[in-house]
């Protein structure tokens, strides 16, 4: 697929073929985690590719609710893959201890904590890899601090890797003709004037 298909047919999707993902095409996306950029290659990503029926059915448990009551589908349990994005913040401040980052002998003040700036990113790959391969993604945070906590301890990351929430994996149940599901199908793309500035 050109990227510039690629580029138009990523959206987000809630509503899942209960067709399971072949290990192979999910092993594909997820290796791009190696092409995410990172500050100063820092590499503090971490992934948690999770296919239990169990463990996705109690994620679901913990943050489908909001969803449903908005009129949605059961899209999170429907997904027959879902992947933690986690984010090592100690692996930024290691890497920017080491000689070659210091600042007059000190680590730099992060103005921007780019290990969420990163995590951003790697969604981004991660969405366009699952697309490449005809798959379709979702992206979605349990709704607040106990229920991050509830799935951050589902996912298998240790103490040290913070959730920046999961990306929902699989063969799209939606019409791709129709509007996206999402607020992307209900509001109107602002003009690129509003959106780029240019300084030439």
């Amino acid at each position: 697929m050109e990227f510039s298909e690629v580029l138009r047919h990523r959206r987000m999707v809630r509503a899942y073929r209960p067709d399971p993902v072949p290990d192979d095409v999910l092993r594909r996306v997820v290796r791009v985690i190696r092409r995410a950029p990172s500050a100063g290659f820092s590499q503090g990503h971490r992934l948690a590719v999770i296919t239990a029926p169990d463990v996705r059915a109690r994620i679901a448990a913990i943050s489908e609710g909001p969803y449903v009551e908005a009129g949605l589908p059961a899209w999170i349990s429907g997904a027959p893959v879902l992947i933690a994005l986690g984010i090592r913040e100690a692996s930024y401040h290691e890497r920017y201890q080491e000689p070659d980052k210091l600042d007059d002998g000190a680590e730099i003040p992060w103005p921007v904590p780019y290990w969420w700036f990163d995590s951003g990113a790697l969604l981004s790959l991660l969405q366009l890899a699952a697309t490449a391969e005809g798959l379709a993604t979702g992206f979605f945070g349990p709704g607040d601090h106990t229920q991050f906590a509830e799935v951050h301890a589902l996912t298998g990351f240790p103490a040290g890797v913070a959730l920046a929430g999961i990306l929902t994996l699989g063969y799209s149940a939606e019409d791709p003709a129709a509007p996206p599901s999402g607020s992307a199908g209900k509001r109107a793309k602002l003009p690129l004037e509003e959106l780029i500035t240019w300084r030439g």
